[in-house]
């Protein structure tokens, strides 16, 4: 009997991308997959069923993806979290820490309405800087996130720790040695 195939068994690694010494751990496997990705799909929105979510807030560019999928099962509404200059309207910018250097998201100012309930979303949580910016966007306009859901965590970058010491419920599906 052949053991049944978890989410992580979707992800492939890169090995050396985008330079040496990364293993890129990519979903574009995950996603290409009908099984894989309505697995992924279905276990990130497990643990809020029945729980009020408003919105799902998704972090640029695979968090477009898995957001979208998610608010629709959730039969709720949508929001992007852009790099900035992307958003047509006005927004709001938040700055954050990159590996090497900073980079500024945004978020429309009319997206989320005070005391809104939002469940963020993303596929990788790293050191949690982009999430980080993304939940003090959701903050400032008053939003109320119950739980940032992730498909990988990589422990070694401390991401979750840090999103944790913000207050945040952090639900990954599978993590990663290395980086």
């Amino acid at each position: 009997m052949s053991k049944s195939k978890t989410v992580k068994d979707y992800i492939r690694t890169i090995v050396d991308f985008p330079h040496e010494g990364i293993m890129f751990r990519d979903v574009t496997t995950l996603f290409a997959d009908p099984r894989g990705f309505r697995m992924a799909v279905d276990q990130m929105l497990h643990p809020y069923a029945g729980q009020r979510i408003d919105k799902v807030v998704g972090l640029e560019a695979r968090g477009f993806i898995l957001g979208g999928a998610i608010a629709h099962q959730l039969g709720t509404g949508f929001v992007p979290v852009r790099k900035k200059g992307k958003l047509p309207g006005a927004t709001i910018s938040q700055e954050y820490k990159l590996e090497y250097g900073e980079a500024i998201v945004e978020l429309h100012k009319d997206a989320i309405q005070p005391g809104e309930k939002i469940l963020l979303v993303d596929d990788l949580l790293a050191t949690g800087g982009t999430a980080g910016a993304g939940i003090k966007l959701i903050e400032k306009l008053g939003g109320e996130i119950i739980s940032c859901a992730f498909i990988i965590d990589l422990p070694e970058l401390g991401g979750r720790k840090h999103l944790e010491d913000l207050g945040m419920d952090v639900h990954v599906l599978c993590e990663f040695d290395g980086l």
